[in-house]
């Protein structure tokens, strides 16, 4: 009897771990679909506050090395603020971009994974037709991505030179000097934003296709 009641316990705790185990595999697919759009979300809000500051860095930019400037120390202290700012938001960019690559390929390797497994041939077809479809959309977002971790780092090294340049030699003829890379730097900085529209919205296509019902 004692050996029957030491069992009775053991196989409702054996039970309710396979009934887990289950319920966890089942519902990693749509984890992994949360951690997928979780990140485009996060890179969407980063991207928002890139635009802002791009604009802001190249206006300060322009402001400070334009012909007559008047104040070129408060121009300079807003352009160094504007250049911390910038840095720190491309540094985010670049690690939230990664992890977004990262979630994207686990979602869509996984799917395809699992997608292998349905006996029934018109679920398979659906499964291999609606994962096209999303990697299609999705695989937008690194087209629009080529180059630009290059490009972005490239421009803030640039505006950071520009003011180590100009903290050594903030008088006229340091500032005619490097007004001509200044103006570039600027010309760069629009490029670089217009571009990282273009990967705002197709991360905000993929996210509006890849969103769950009722959310």
């Amino acid at each position: 009897m004692k050996r029957t009641n030491h069992f009775v316990p053991f196989l409702f705790t054996l039970l309710a771990i396979v009934v887990l185990v289950t319920v966890g595999c089942d519902s990693n697919g749509i984890q992994r679909s949360d951690k997928a759009t979780t990140t485009m979300q996060t890179m969407d809000d980063d991207i928002k506050l890139v635009i802002v500051q791009l604009e802001a860095t190249g206006a300060s930019l322009a402001e400070l090395t334009k012909s007559g400037q008047s104040d070129v120390k408060k121009a300079f202290e807003l352009y160094s603020d504007n250049v911390s700012k910038i840095e720190k938001l491309e540094k985010d960019f670049a690690k939230h971009a990664e992890e977004m690559k990262v979630r994207g390929a686990d979602y869509f390797d996984e799917w395809q994974k699992e997608g292998d497994k349905y006996a029934n041939p018109k679920i398979q077809a659906l499964s291999e037709q609606r994962r096209a479809e999303l990697g299609e959309i999705y695989g937008r977002i690194a087209e629009n991505s080529v180059g630009m971790d290059e490009a972005f780092k490239a421009y803030v090294s640039d505006v950071k030179e520009i003011q180590s340049f100009l903290s050594n030699d903030l008088t006229s003829k340091g500032i005619e000097a490097i007004a001509p890379i200044a103006r570039k730097a600027v010309t760069d900085g629009n490029r670089l934003n217009n571009e990282i529209k273009k990967l705002q919205t197709s991360i905000e296509a993929a996210r509006l296709e890849m969103a769950q019902s009722g959310r």
